[in-house]
C-alpha cells in the first residue's frame, strides 16, 4: 500500500540524485597555473672591473735653493698655474755679484799678461812655453767668470716646466741653505695612476697571452663621476708586494683641463670580455646552501631542479659557466609555488625581450 509519506519520500530521493548529477555535469575544472619561463641567450659582452688607484702627476719635483742665501722674493703662490720659465724665487744676489766682479777683473789682469807674453813671444824674447802658462792663465780666469755668472744666475729661481705649484715651504727673509725644498711643482697635463691587480688575475691576463699594455681603462673620480679622458696601460711593475699578493699597473691619462691633481684618489675601470657568453636573467635563479640553482622545464612539461655556476654578474643577468644548455626552458615566476617533479604549463618567452624589460625596469 502506498501512502502519501512513501511518495514523498521518493520525490525527495529523485530530487537528490538528479541535483548531484546535475553538479557532476556542470562542476568546473579548474585550470593548471601558466608560469613564464624562457630561455638562455648567447653574447659578446664584458664585465668591468674596479680597481683602486693613486693619482700622480707625470713629473713632481721639489724646487730647491742651489746656492745659500737671504731669500729676497717670492714672485708666485700656492696653487698658482706656472709657466715654463716664470721666476719663481730670488734670493740676495749682493755675495755673488761681488764674486763675478772679482773674476771679471782677474780675467782681465790675465788678458793683459797674456797679450803682453804674446808680444814678446812673437819677437822671440819669451819661449813658446811661457806663452803657453800665460795662456793657461787667461783660460782659468775665464772659467772662473764662467762660474761666478752661473752661481749668480742660480739666485734666480725659474720654473723648470709648467706646472701647479704647492704649499711654500719658506718666506721671504728666510736664510737658506744649498739645497734646502721651496715648494713643489707638478705638471698634471699628464697623470700617471697606479692600481694593484691581484696574483690571480695577473696569471689569467698572462695565461690568455694579454699582458694587457695597451689596452684602454677608464676612471672613476672620487665623486663617482667617470673622467672625461680615456687611459692606456702603459707599465707593469717589475715585482709583486709579498704582503698584499698585488702587482701594480700603470696607466697614463690626459688631463688638458687640470681636473685632477697630484695625490687624488679614485678606481680604474677595466674591461673584462667574455666573447659568446651564456646569459640568463638573475631572477630566474635561486640559492640553497650557497649554491645557485634554476628550474629547468624538460621535455614531459615537468620542472627539474638544476644546479649552476656562475662565471660574473651584470645588472639583471649572470654570466653562466656551466650547467644549462642552450635550448634549455627555465622558469621566471612561480618559482617559490612549484616543486621539483610538478607538471606545468609555460609561457615562453623571447630571452631578449625579458633582458629589455628587465633592463627597462632597471633603470626606471
Amino acid at each position: 500500500m502506498i501512502t502519501k509519506s512513501s511518495v514523498a519520500l521518493g520525490l525527495i530521493a529523485t530530487l537528490l540524485l538528479s541535483g548531484c548529477h546535475l553538479k557532476a555535469e556542470t562542476g568546473t575544472h579548474e585550470e593548471m597555473p601558466k608560469y613564464a619561463a624562457t630561455t638562455p641567450f648567447r653574447e659578446d659582452t664584458f664585465v668591468m672591473k674596479d680597481y683602486v688607484c693613486q693619482i700622480q702627476a707625470i713629473r713632481h719635483i721639489d724646487v730647491r735653493s742651489l746656492e745659500k742665501g737671504y731669500l729676497q722674493d717670492i714672485f708666485v703662490d700656492e696653487g698658482q698655474l706656472i709657466k715654463k720659465g716664470q721666476p719663481m724665487f730670488k734670493i740676495m744676489p749682493n755675495i755673488y755679484q761681488a764674486e763675478l766682479l772679482k773674476a771679471q777683473a782677474e780675467a782681465q789682469n790675465m788678458n793683459i799678461e797674456y797679450l803682453n807674453t804674446k808680444g814678446l813671444a812673437d819677437k822671440n824674447i819669451v819661449s813658446a812655453n811661457e806663452l803657453a802658462l800665460a795662456k793657461a792663465k787667461l783660460d782659468k780666469a775665464k772659467a772662473e767668470v764662467k762660474m761666478a755668472e752661473t752661481r749668480l744666475g742660480f739666485t734666480d729661481i725659474k720654473a723648470p716646466f709648467e706646472g701647479i705649484m704647492d704649499h711654500l715651504a719658506v718666506r721671504v727673509g728666510s736664510l737658506l741653505d744649498e739645497g734646502a725644498v721651496l715648494t713643489t711643482l707638478s705638471d698634471v697635463s699628464q697623470l700617471w695612476v697606479y692600481f694593484n691587480v691581484p696574483e690571480a688575475q695577473y696569471l689569467n691576463f698572462k695565461t690568455q697571452k694579454k699582458d694587457k699594455i695597451g689596452e684602454e681603462v677608464q676612471l672613476r673620480m672620487a665623486d663617482g663621476e667617470i673622467f672625461n679622458q680615456k687611459g692606456v696601460i702603459e707599465a707593469i711593475v717589475g715585482d709583486f708586494n709579498n704582503t698584499s699578493g698585488n702587482i701594480q699597473f700603470r696607466a697614463l691619462f690626459a688631463n688638458p683641463d687640470k681636473t685632477l691633481r697630484h695625490g687624488e684618489t679614485g678606481t680604474i675601470l677595466m674591461a673584462k670580455p667574455y666573447p659568446n657568453a651564456m646569459l640568463i636573467p638573475q631572477k630566474a635563479t635561486f640559492e640553497i646552501m650557497d649554491k645557485t640553482y634554476v628550474y629547468v622545464i624538460n621535455k614531459e612539461e615537468k620542472v627539474e631542479q638544476r644546479l649552476i655556476h656562475i662565471e660574473a654578474e651584470l645588472p639583471q643577468m649572470f654570466i653562466v659557466k656551466d650547467g644549462l644548455n642552450d635550448g634549455d626552458r627555465i622558469l621566471l615566476e612561480g618559482i617559490r609555488k612549484v616543486r621539483p617533479g610538478e607538471k606545468v604549463t609555460i609561457d615562453l618567452r623571447p630571452p631578449q625581450k625579458v633582458r629589455s624589460g628587465l633592463m627597462k625596469m632597471f633603470t626606471e
